[in-house]
């Protein structure tokens, strides 16, 4: 193969693996938020009550 062809080849991997192999992107935080509490059920007072 000639030296121009070989040249591109090898441009063309060192542009792949810096598109594939750069940085990670950050992870997300995961913020948990804890739920309002569940209100009581109302207690049997009779039936007038």
């Amino acid at each position: 193969m000639s030296k121009t062809i070989k040249a591109l080849c090898a441009l063309g991997f060192v542009v792949t693996v810096s598109a594939c192999g750069g940085d990670k992107a950050p992870d997300d935080e995961y913020i948990v938020v804890d739920p309002a509490p569940i209100s009581v059920e109302p207690s049997y007072t009779g039936k007038y009550k």
